[in-house]
């Protein structure tokens, strides 16, 4: 049975579920959804096992074991900020787009 399940290192479970909770802290603030949500998640998650591989080669004040959860942190919000920038600055759908008429 043990052969049927995988080992997953623990810094991908903790990448996921910081990435997880800054992403969903990310949009219960801004209170926006939209498409750019499907994009935020993995940015965040990303930046999140990117932060723990900075933080075990640099340190980090903030350790949980081998884990470096202010680095995993901050380049989690770094990877949030990078879509929301993309998303900030990309162009809207137009009206013939959406369909949507101004009749006033």
């Amino acid at each position: 049975m043990e052969d049927l399940i995988p080992h997953v290192a623990p810094a991908v479970v903790l990448s996921v579920l910081v990435g997880l909770f800054h992403a969903c802290l990310y949009l219960a603030v801004r209170a926006r959804g939209g498409l750019h949500v499907l994009a935020v998640i993995p940015a965040a998650i990303a930046g999140a096992y990117v932060g723990q591989a900075v933080g075990a080669r640099v340190g980090d004040p903030l350790p949980i074991g081998d884990f470096g959860l202010a680095w995993a942190s901050i380049l989690a919000w770094i990877g949030i900020l990078l879509v929301a920038g993309i998303a900030a600055i990309r162009p809207g759908p137009t009206d013939d787009e959406t369909g949507v008429t101004n009749d006033d």
